[in-house]
């Protein structure tokens, strides 16, 4: 990392993805108190509508931007989903009340917005628009996005391609419409148009976004995994989406990996896990007690294919032993 880092100076934007559970927001975290100690003002983002970032730093960075304590240059912030889409909502509303007025269609916009957020990708738009903001708006040295689990993050970063392709289309409909209405019409007056202004200027915020997730050499969008085969899978699915869209690839971070020693070394090391698992099961036994439905062994390998899953269901159904 410290190589990719130095032969990447310009470094600006930072996103950490991959499965479920294999420590994104680790080592997105890792890498921006990093940045931050190297003297660059940081903002390390969660864009998962699963925060984890006031767990990892045991404080509460939900809603805006927070100085983490005892970090100078750094700051924290799990964006608010539900103020997102919200503020999303009421945008819209606004662009469609403007729009019908401007229009003389005498309906009410209520119905429109309805449509238009009821779109499973929504959600997904209303984050992306909150990260765009965030990084036009420029004011921090180093950006660090902790994203959601893979497929998710390739639908976010996604879409700025999608929004261009549909404003594209938008614009040519607005045109043709246009110009039938100038045929129709009996003054020769060209009307200012403000639904082409805020396509047009629509459009060129896009393709700024679209220009910043593809920089090289200011953006990098890493994988995180466990040496394991179903997180493996996962980064080999969606890694080259992301290079066909142009989204730059730093490289994979390997997480979780058991470290060969000697000896001694090793009896300590199993040891402390165990002393470490232990506390946690009391926790475990104490915040859930009577709704603990399994307690299943780590394995030896992978839970791969059927004969492995025959195994592990044989312990979580039949309280076989492993």
């Amino acid at each position: 990392m410290k190589t990719f880092t130095s032969e990447h100076p310009n470094l600006k934007y930072v996103f950490f993805g991959g499965k479920g559970g294999v420590g994104k927001t680790v080592m997105a975290g890792a890498t921006a108190l990093w940045y931050a100690k190297q003297g660059k003002r940081t903002l390390l983002t969660s864009t998962n509508p699963v925060h984890s970032l006031s767990s990892l730093l045991d404080q509460n960075v939900y809603g805006k931007p927070t100085s983490v304590k005892g970090v100078e240059n750094l700051l924290a912030y799990e964006i608010d989903t539900a103020q997102t889409i919200e503020r999303s909502k009421n945008e819209i509303r606004e662009k469609i009340n403007w729009f019908l007025k401007f229009a003389d269609i005498p309906t009410k916009a209520d119905d429109f917005v309805e449509s238009a957020t009821m779109n499973p990708a929504f959600e997904e738009s209303a984050m992306f628009e909150n990260m765009i903001d965030l990084m036009f708006q420029d004011e921090y040295d180093m950006y660090v996005f902790d994203t959601a689990p893979t497929a998710n993050a390739r639908r976010l970063l996604g879409m700025s391609k999608v929004y261009s392709l549909w404003v594209n289309k938008m614009l040519k409909s607005r045109e043709e419409a246009s110009s039938l209405r100038e045929l129709l019409s009996y003054s020769k007056k060209k009307e200012k148009d403000p639904l082409m202004d805020y396509l047009l200027s629509f459009r060129e915020r896009m393709e700024n976004a679209r220009k910043l997730l593809t920089d090289a050499e200011k953006c990098a969008f890493f994988f995180v995994t466990l040496p394991e085969a179903l997180p493996i899978a996962v980064i080999k699915r969606f890694r080259m989406w992301f290079i066909e869209f142009g989204i730059p690839v730093g490289g994979v971070i390997v997480n979780g990996v058991i470290q060969k020693s000697e000896g001694q070394k090793d009896i300590e090391f199993i040891n402390n896990r165990i002393a470490m698992q232990q506390e946690y099961m009391k926790e475990i036994e104490e915040s859930f007690k009577g709704t603990i439905r399994g307690v299943i062994p780590l394995f030896e390998s992978d839970i791969r294919g059927v004969e492995k899953l025959d195994r592990l269901a044989s312990v979580l159904f039949n309280n076989t032993k492993y």
